[in-house]
């Protein structure tokens, strides 16, 4: 079984895995409540999407 001769560094390691970074995903500002959302999708703060309500948001439960 082939062995390599010498120790890769870890730049050399590090420039071959240049292009597997995680991007995170493009959010959006709702225009009704201004909270971050991703883009195409309805608010989860307030239900709205094309400016209209596209679902209602409940008041989360209290015990």
């Amino acid at each position: 079984m082939a062995l390599p001769k010498k120790k890769y560094s870890k730049a050399r390691q590090g420039k071959r895995r240049s292009h597997l970074g995680l991007t995170p995903p493009a959010t959006d500002v709702c225009p009704h409540c201004h909270s971050p959302k991703l883009s195409h999708r309805v608010c989860p703060t307030c239900g709205w999407y094309n400016d209209r309500e596209a679902i209602e948001i409940k008041p989360a439960k209290k015990k």
